[in-house]
């Protein structure tokens, strides 16, 4: 029987809809995230090496084994790289925010990447065959690490994938007070698909608005099933 945590996406654009060029409001963005009992994060391998300014294939770091406590209940971070695109695991570790790591990889992930991810003390799970399939391993998830909520912080590629197979309950947009402009498209859901039927649309029903800081707005919706 399927054991699908229940997944929160959650992301920052301003009042015209852009990602790109946003200058977030870092400490408001994690005061929110802050509210939900969270036993996981999904962040995308993109949006890893964007916050620590590193390049695909990057070494950094010298790989030391860490020491994981047991009590620690800040959530797990987990992040599907089945490329092998992120190689600065200790800066990772070093974010304040999450106790500990595991990597998604694919059979299509390099046999070389697996042994980095093995001599730098990275826990990883092979699930998939060309991309990470992303349900058996939120299924694993929490049959493994008992993992029943998760919060999607990533950018609009995973938004849309998550989507796309009908594994998103509820979503979050912290709308900043900001006009970026531009002629480029931006989006935090960047698919042709977004729904499992193969539609571009899905239904949401609004479950709270909240203004904070005076001019922005926090808007919570419920993935209509």
């Amino acid at each position: 029987m399927d054991m699908i945590p229940r997944v929160i996406v959650y992301d920052a654009v301003s009042l015209d809809g852009r990602t790109i060029g946003l200058d977030v409001d870092k400490e408001l963005y994690n005061e929110i995230a802050s509210k939900w009992d969270l036993d996981a994060v999904l962040m995308g391998s993109n949006t890893v090496l964007a916050e620590l300014n590193a390049k695909p294939g990057e070494v950094r770091g010298e790989g030391k084994k860490p020491q994981i406590d047991p009590e620690d209940e800040r959530p797990l971070l987990v992040v599907p790289d089945s490329r092998g695109q992120i190689r600065v695991w200790d800066e990772v570790r070093a974010m304040p925010y999450f106790r500990d790591i595991l990597v998604l990889c694919s059979r299509s992930t390099p046999q070389e990447y697996l042994n980095f991810l093995e001599e730098r003390y990275v826990k990883h799970m092979v699930i998939g065959y060309q991309e990470v399939d992303l349900g058996a391993a939120l299924n694993e998830l929490n049959v493994q690490f008992g993992v029943k909520s998760l919060r999607v912080d990533s950018g609009g590629v995973l938004n849309g994938v998550i989507f796309r197979e009908g594994l998103v309950d509820e979503v979050n947009v912290l709308i900043h007070p900001e006009l970026v402009g531009g002629k480029s498209s931006s989006s935090i859901f960047p698919a042709s698909e977004l729904n499992p039927s193969g539609g571009s649309k899905v239904q949401l029903v609004l479950v709270h608005v909240e203004n904070l800081k005076t001019n922005f707005v926090w808007l919570q919706y419920r993935v209509f099933k």
